[in-house]
């Protein structure tokens, strides 16, 4: 009737879910505002972090300025995405992409 039972947890602003394997997110660099995607899979760049819960890191080096910083996305046993966190970056909401 209203879905009392199903408790879905809302999306996260900061990454899109292409489809039941594929995420991106987008980074901007906060010495000279470069623009970096990262587009990753459960298969192939989604590890299991020590609570039993799953992790995406992935150190970030802009192409034409070299500035550096840290991503991690965590998701819970379902692979809905928990939190969002970045040294050195600023999060493009997906609500913000073209």
């Amino acid at each position: 009737m209203f879905n009392l039972f199903s408790k879905k947890p809302p999306a996260n602003p900061n990454v899109k879910q292409d489809d039941a394997q594929t995420y991106r997110v987008r980074v901007r660099t906060r010495p000279h505002a470069e623009v970096v995607e990262f587009r990753f899979t459960k298969g192939a760049h989604i590890g299991v972090d020590d609570d039993g819960t799953y992790i995406f890191r992935k150190p970030v080096v802009s192409p034409q300025h070299f500035d550096r910083g840290e991503l991690t996305v965590r998701f819970n046993r379902h692979y809905a995405v928990t939190s969002t966190e970045a040294e050195g970056l600023d999060f493009i909401p997906v609500s913000d992409w073209e």
